[in-house]
């Protein structure tokens, strides 16, 4: 008789073999070994932060998007999708959102923002605000 964690590890591998074999299922290994041009390979020793039941890509290609601010339609490149996933270590479930303007104008926002709360944090208090902490 086998223990829970026996049986759990021959099912894994028995799935992983399936997947492996089977035109089923996921996109990238119905293409199996032919990669399109323009294509990027996936390190998966680098992609293991992901915790995900789903599949990990064997390699990455340019997915068009819009831009949920402006609505510009852009393409996020394969290469851009390997840094995001592998080096930045996002979800590999996550995707493009903004286009690569309304990014840097985010960012600049949050820049203001963080300058302003260190002005206010320099700010003397009021003199009448000791009273008011006090009740």
């Amino acid at each position: 008789m086998k223990s829970g964690k026996q049986r759990r590890l021959e099912i894994k591998a028995r799935r992983r073999q399936r997947a492996m074999s089977s035109t089923k299922g996921n996109t990238f290994s119905r293409l199996g070994n032919v990669r399109p041009a323009g294509v990027v390979a996936a390190d998966h020793l680098q992609l293991s932060h992901v915790d995900t039941y789903g599949f990990l890509p064997a390699f990455y290609v340019d997915l068009p998007f819009t831009c949920r601010i402006c609505g510009v339609n852009e393409i996020w490149t394969a290469a851009r999708q390997k840094w995001w996933y592998e080096m930045a270590k996002g979800h590999i479930d996550s995707t493009a959102a903004h286009c690569r303007q309304c990014r840097r104008d985010i960012r600049a926002e949050k820049q203001l923002q963080k300058e302003h709360m260190k002005e206010m944090a320099q700010k003397k208090p009021h003199p009448n605000e000791a009273f008011f902490k006090n009740i």
